[in-house]
Parts: structure tokens; sequence; C-alpha cells
């Protein structure tokens, strides 16, 4: 039996105002292609297919054909819902798509009995059970109490969690004995586990409620394939529970480590291999980093580019300086480079330090403009819209400081 673990594609995202259309459509045909080659039984997506709870059009339009051409391969495909997915978007083709050898749990709100399932191989013999948990909602699992301290409903969210999956785990353990066959147990997530590690991209969960789900309350299962965290990762040491990350990168912080998806192979019930397979980069993107001289010379690097494709950049810029110019020295840089600058920031010590030194001045030695300029600096304005917007903002600043200029001199 050979499982293939893929999780947050995030179909949909627009990403510094660019679409990731083409990156997820050569994502997909990569995906078949291993499907094909590695002859998978099983295709399972640990939620957030979508980036948005209602997709752009041509987004649901790529999910739905991904679930033809898996139907065509012979490969059964399961589909969680995560938290950035819409339940009732999920479940609107559920019927139709279970007619194409797809399973979709789009919540924890439909009978228990649904979110356990036996899934089979090629040949539709059963191979595998299946504790189908997606994200996990609050209130599908438990009802309010008032007078609850915030610890309280942390302890309280932590343990349904933990009760929910050990209650489809003993269904699954029923299963299995009633079956007479030698199968595994997985079990899916979509969560933040303790001790991980997030990029920017990855969106809390649990505003004030729940900060990690501790790696023990998982039930003993064979696999836990586990979704949410875009930085493949294995948790508490544990081989067989994994985050397989997400297949492209959905920030700039996610650079540096090679996106995957796993391969788990079974025999009978033992997992007889774990092995990642490392995703292509569909879309160039680099973070340079550095003083201007640095960030030249990283530029200058980039004219070797031999991609069609123009590389997108994050600049980080570490100056002493204000650098008030700063947009248009970038631009002369970027002159003839097949490149596209979709965010440029300061480093994160220079807006310390710009905060160091508005604290160490008086409110005597800067004017209301100053202390505005110094405070629109510290923000990041990159694309056009955002500029306009900055433009927008500055003229509002002027009109409101001359109509108080003007109450104070007519006092």
């Amino acid at each position: 039996m050979k499982i293939l673990h893929t999780s947050d594609w995030h179909l949909g995202q627009s990403f510094f105002t660019k679409s990731r259309k083409d990156e997820h459509q050569g994502f997909i045909d990569w995906l078949l292609q291993q499907v094909a080659s590695e002859q998978i039984d099983a295709v399972i997506i640990a939620g957030d297919i979508f980036d948005t709870g209602t997709p752009p059009s041509y987004a649901r339009e790529m999910y739905n054909q991904f679930v033809v051409d898996m139907q065509k391969l012979n490969c059964v495909l399961v589909v969680l819902g995560g938290n950035h997915d819409s339940v009732s978007t999920l479940n609107e083709s559920k019927q139709i798509l279970a007619c194409l050898n797809t399973f979709v749990v789009a919540s924890t709100g439909i009978s228990i009995d649904e979110q356990v399932f036996t899934i089979p191989d090629k040949l539709g013999q059963p191979r595998a059970i299946l504790c189908a948990v997606p994200f996990i909602r609050a209130r599908d699992v438990l009802q309010s109490v008032a007078g609850e301290t915030g610890l309280e409903k942390r302890q309280a969210l932590g343990d349904a969690i933990k009760q929910h999956y050990q209650t489809l785990y003993q269904i699954a353990l029923t299963k299995k004995q009633d079956s007479g066959l030698d199968l595994p147990i997985i079990a899916t997530g979509h969560l933040t586990a303790l001790g991980v590690s997030q990029s920017e991209s990855v969106r809390d969960i649990y505003i004030g409620t729940l900060d990690g789900f501790a790696a023990d309350g998982f039930p003993p299962a064979d696999y836990i394939a586990l979704g949410h965290i875009h930085k493949p990762q294995i948790v508490a040491k544990s081989e067989h529970i994994r985050y397989c990350g997400s297949p492209i990168p959905l920030s700039f912080d996610e650079l540096g480590k090679a996106k995957q998806v796993m391969l788990v192979e079974f025999s009978g019930a033992q997992c007889t291999s774990l092995q990642p397979i490392e995703v292509p980069l569909f879309q160039p993107m680099q973070v340079i980093k550095g003083d201007l001289v640095e960030i030249e010379a990283g530029l200058q690097s980039l004219k070797t580019n031999s991609s069609e494709l123009p590389c997108w950049l994050c600049l980080e810029v570490d100056s002493q300086d204000y650098l008030s110019d700063l947009q248009q020295r970038i631009q002369t840089m970027t002159e003839g480079l097949n490149v596209e600058v979709l965010q440029l920031r300061r480093s994160r010590n220079e807006r310390r330090q710009l905060l160091s030194q508005m604290q160490s001045e008086t409110l005597a030695e800067l004017t209301p403009a100053d202390v505005f300029e110094k405070r629109l600096a510290m923000e990041s304005f990159e694309s056009d819209d955002e500029k306009e917007t900055r433009q927008h903002v500055r003229e509002r600043f002027s009109q409101i400081l001359s109509e108080v200029e003007h109450q104070g001199t007519d006092a």
C-alpha cells in the first residue's frame, strides 16, 4: 500500500497581488506524474486545499480537474478541510466526488462513522483504515461554559480534541478486528502541534484559546498525516507523525528548505518506508539581505538567470540612514534584470534602531510631520496600490494637521 501525504495547497492564493495559478498547475501536473510513476494507491490532502472560503473560479476548476485526473489514474483521493477552507464549499461537491473515488471530510460536524473508513488499493481491496480528522472547530467539540478562564478554555479544547482522536481510533480498532485483516491505522489532523516551527504565512487557528496540541494527545496510529504548518517536519521526534508542509512557498521566509510530499509505504500494518519527495520550484524566488552594496551585488548575480520567468524578490535593506529615495535606488539597480521586486523592507535591526531613536528623541525635537514620516518609514509599501495608499495617507495627514494648526491659530 502506497500513500502520498500532502497539505496546504492554498489554491487561489494572491501573493503580493501575484496569482499562483501557474505554480499550482505545475505542482498538480508534477504530482499526477508521481502518482502514476510510483503507482500510488491513495493521496491524502491534510487541509487547506483552498486559500479562502470563497476561492476564485479558476481554483475550483483546478481542484475539480485534479479529482478527475486522479480517477483516471485509479487512485483514491482524501480531502480534509482546513482552517482556510469553507465547510460548505467543500461539501457542495462531496456527493459527486464520492462517485469519483474521492472522500471529502470538511468538518467534524458529521456522523462519527463517516469519519472512519477503509481505503482500498488499486484492485479495490481494503488496505488501510483512516481516522479522517480535519480542522476541528471548537464549536463542533465543545460547549461554552460561562465564567471559564482562558487557561480553562485552552485545557478544555485540548482535552476535547484528544477525546475526539481517541473515539475515532477505537472505532478504527473495531473495524480492523472485524475485518480480520492486518491493516494499518492512519490518522490525519489540521492543527498546530507543540514545538513546531512556523512560517509567516501560517495563520493562528485558535486565537486566544489553544497555542498548540500536545503530541501525546495523538492516538497510537501507524502514521499521522498533519497539515497547517507549511515547513516539513517531524513532531515530537516521532518519525510517523509528520507535517509534509506546503508544496509551494507561501511566504518568502519559506525559502531555503525544499518543499516536499511524503511517500508512505505499508506492508500489512507495518510501515516499511517514509520517503520525502522533493517538489520542484515552479517560480523563481529569492530573498536578498544586506546594505545597498550587498543588495546590488546580489542583484547582479541574477544576471545569469536563464529562466523565462522573472525572479520574484524580497529585498531586506540594512542601513543606518533613512534613505528616503530607497525605492528609486532599487529601481535603478534592477533595470535590465529579469526580476520583480515584490517586497522591499527594512531589516529588523534597522526597525529596532528607528524605534530606539524615536524613544530617545523628545517631542520638542520633532515636528508632527517628522513623527509621522518616521512612523511611516517603518512600513513597507511595495505594490502600486500600496504606494497609492501611502500617498492618500500622507495627504490625509497633511489635511488634518493643517486643520489642527489652523484651529490653534484661531484660538
